[in-house]
């Protein structure tokens, strides 16, 4: 049952990011692969960009790589799910955030051979994004955030995930 609550999530994050790309094809046309519309000048735009790359373009081309991470990232978190080793719903709600982001871009890779990226805070020289991205990195940030912080609560208790305990020394 929840696996069919994290399937419906990461597929809405598919749709909401293919929504706005659809958006930003049909109303902000691209000449020279970018169009820029001024929503709050100096500090947010929308751009249009065509992007073949990852974050600020990096790896411009290299299709196939981002198909192969992709795949292994979906092929590692099916294996931890099938060996159990995440179980926790706090856990499998990040994967399904980044799942999403990635089937969303990886759409757009396949289809298009590039991703629409279009929200741009141009206050801070900051990478063009889009909604799969950020579902992407908010994903990351609250699973690192809870396996920092919160985790180690379970540590403490003898929980232990990752390994057994290093034998404690006795101070002599």
């Amino acid at each position: 049952m929840f696996y069919g609550i994290l399937a419906a999530l990461a597929a809405v994050i598919v749709g909401l990011d293919q929504w706005t790309k659809w958006l930003t094809v049909t109303h902000i046309p691209s000449t020279n692969g970018s169009a820029v519309v001024k929503a709050i000048p100096g500090f947010f735009h929308i751009t249009h960009i065509k992007n073949t790359g990852a974050a600020w373009s990096m790896l411009e081309g290299q299709t196939w790589l981002f198909v192969l991470v992709t795949a292994a990232f979906f092929a590692i978190v099916g294996v931890l799910i099938w060996k159990k080793v995440l179980q926790k719903r706090f856990e499998l709600v990040c994967l399904a955030m980044i799942a999403g982001g990635a089937l969303g871009n990886l759409y757009d890779r396949v289809v298009l051979g590039y991703v629409i990226d279009m929200f741009d805070f141009c206050l801070i020289n900051f990478a063009v994004f889009n909604v799969a991205d950020s579902f992407v990195n908010i994903g990351v940030v609250m699973l690192a955030i809870w396996m920092v912080f919160f985790e180690e609560k379970d540590k403490r208790r003898g929980d232990f995930r990752w390994g057994r305990p290093l034998p404690q020394v006795r101070a002599e």
